[in-house]
């Protein structure tokens, strides 16, 4: 269970680096999309737990770089293949 936590820390930590860079304003950091970041952060963090090889550090800087880029991953694949599911 440890090491699951350090993982989900480590995407949320990677969300929170994102969000920090991109706020404009200190009330950016309590809007709606701070926060799906940070939830999705976390989620990611977890997946990524699931599907690790080992516990290393490597592992754990990718684990930071997925929940910095996991929203925007989300974001693009549904918007690649919204139009194919509405087409059909």
């Amino acid at each position: 269970m440890g090491e699951a936590l350090h993982f989900m820390l480590m995407g949320f930590l990677g969300a929170f680096l994102y969000v920090l860079m991109w706020a404009k304003k200190p009330e950016n950091l309590y809007s709606f999309e701070a926060v799906r970041h940070l939830v999705v952060g976390v989620i990611v963090g977890y997946i990524y737990y699931i599907l690790h090889s080992e516990y290393n550090w490597p592992n754990l800087i990718c684990t930071t770089i997925a929940g910095w880029f996991g929203v925007d991953f989300i974001q693009s694949f549904i918007e690649r293949f919204k139009g194919r599911v509405l087409k059909s």
